[in-house]
């Protein structure tokens, strides 16, 4: 049981806590010196559960006013006490690092206590990457002056986290892409760089189209369409797509990561009966795929995708196109699966890319005729679907069958004719495949075209009623003595006939067709 004293204590500081908590919150400056100085460690005191101190909260509500005066308060004994971390290990410098407001609090920190220049977070990163990871150029300017005087090595420190995610993911990762330009200039051996997923700059960046497109945002209406359609809009979406090809550009030019390549299948013969043994899952129709000599050593095999073929998953057109620009041989790349660059874009439904490859007619006539190495031709892949793959829109189920089965005549007309009723290694053509991949959308798509036809019909029997009611209702009513519509010389009266024949005729025609589906 904890004493009445030690419970009015803790009672004192939750209040002080609150009262102080509650003054940043609300920009009381001067309130929060006055509380600051009323405790024993001054801006050291811990706030929060998570142990920030009040220049932590401070510092990352970009009061800067307020963290210079409180730093200056400070007396000289506590200067030891300014490494103190929080819960996710970031310093008062971490939390300077999340905005080029505090460029001076950052400054003044330094001036303090000189070792949070080197503290790293929970994360493994140091003030330094954080900057990058906000975006702030002021501050990495800054912070990038104190480490010039450091050797190579030790300045790796500051340029990769534990994770082995160096600044130039984190400022890719961003969206920064001028930093991000900057840092591969100035440290070009970040350039190959890989992070626990084993990407590249480069490779972050093909996973990201919409970095290309200034206009992503218009299809959210003519209304947001005008507004973007305004030339500081316009200038501002224009500089980030300028940055993010300026930046691919630079990478692109430094990446062969294509070179190393699969020898891939060489299919002598189609296979069109589904008699005798099929070939090896594993070895395919050839010899099992060994790497060639490449830029990465002999017998080492690439840990993810190239950039072209990310850029083809992602739809990044950009990258893709720069990259078979520069290196045209790039296009014969062939991956670990034995697929080239048209089973990907084939696959990941990318027709632009897939045009882009069909107008190089040489290196076309010899990726048509390569299957991969489950013996799936290009056909073939139309019928693989992608598990994450999510249509750009909405679509009901026919409309999306309709164009699955475009895409397969799309690609059919590029397929030589021997190849059309090529089997797998599981003894499917690739319209077998197709049908087989398709056989819930088209039960979908046959349910939807019910439920419509239903819902058609029901509206179509309204509209007649009415009609049938209209028809046999003269507007007027009609003549006591002849019998004729009062209203039969007027214009809007022959307007009337008119419409309801149209409308009673047009309801009973679709009523059949509706009640025969």
């Amino acid at each position: 049981m904890q004493s009445k004293a030690a419970e009015k204590d803790i009672a004192l500081k939750h209040k002080k806590n609150v009262d102080l908590y509650r003054a940043l919150l609300n920009d009381e400056t001067e309130k929060v010196k006055k509380e600051c100085a009323e405790v024993d460690e001054q801006g050291l005191h811990i706030l929060t559960i998570h142990d920030d101190t009040v220049l932590h909260a401070a510092t990352y509500s970009k009061q800067s006013r307020l963290v210079l005066d409180l730093l200056e308060a400070l007396p000289n004994a506590h200067l030891d006490k300014m490494t103190r971390q929080n819960h996710q290990g970031n310093t008062i410098l971490h939390e300077a690092a999340t905005s080029d407001h505090n460029l001076e609090v950052a400054k003044e920190v330094l001036e303090k206590a000189p070792g949070l220049l080197c503290m790293r977070n929970h994360l493994g990163e140091t003030a330094l990457f954080r900057s990058v990871r906000y975006g702030n150029k002021k501050i990495f300017n800054f912070l990038m002056e104190k480490i010039s005087s450091y050797s190579e090595d030790n300045q790796q420190l500051f340029l990769q986290r534990s994770d082995k995610t160096t600044i130039l993911h984190a400022a890719i990762l961003a969206l920064q892409f001028d930093l991000a330009f900057e840092i591969a200039s100035k440290f070009k051996h970040l350039i190959g760089e890989r992070d626990a997923d084993g990407m590249t700059g480069l490779q972050l960046l093909s996973c990201n189209p919409g970095a290309f497109q200034p206009d992503q945002d218009y299809k959210g209406g003519f209304l947001k369409h005008i507004i973007n359609s305004t030339r500081w809009s316009r200038s501002v979406e224009e500089s980030g797509c300028d940055l993010a090809s300026k930046l691919a550009d630079f990478l692109i030019d430094t990446d062969f990561s294509w070179e190393a390549t699969y020898p891939g299948i060489d299919q002598s013969k189609p296979r069109l009966h589904k008699y005798g043994r099929a070939p090896s899952v594993d070895k395919g129709v050839g010899q099992g795929p060994q790497l060639m000599s490449t830029a990465l050593g002999q017998g080492d095999q690439p840990e993810t995708a190239p950039p072209l073929f990310l850029a083809t998953k992602s739809g990044c057109v950009y990258i893709a196109k720069k990259i078979l620009d520069c290196y045209p041989q790039a296009v014969e790349h062939i991956d670990d699966e034995g697929r080239n660059i048209l089973h990907v874009a084939i696959k990941y439904r990318q027709e632009e890319i897939f045009q882009l490859v069909e107008r190089l007619e040489l290196p076309k006539k010899r990726l048509v005729r390569k299957v991969d190495n489950d013996g799936n031709s290009i056909l073939h892949t139309v019928g693989i679907k992608v598990e994450d793959y999510t249509p750009e829109e909405l679509r009901g189920p026919a409309y999306q069958l309709r164009e699955e089965m475009q895409w397969f005549e799309r690609v059919q007309s590029v397929t030589p004719p021997h190849f059309l009723d090529h089997r797998n290694n599981m003894n499917l053509t690739a319209k077998g495949l197709f049908y087989k991949a398709n056989n819930e959308l088209r039960t979908a798509a046959t349910e939807w075209l019910k439920r419509t036809a239903e819902g058609c019909t029901v509206v179509a029997v309204l509209i007649a009623t009415v009609a049938f009611a209209a028809a046999y209702t003269v507007p007027g009513g009609p003549n006591s003595q002849t019998g004729a519509p009062l209203l039969a010389n007027k214009p809007l009266f022959v307007v009337f006939t008119v419409t309801d024949v149209l409308s009673l005729s047009f309801a009973l025609t679709s009523v059949k067709p509706s009640s025969i589906c």
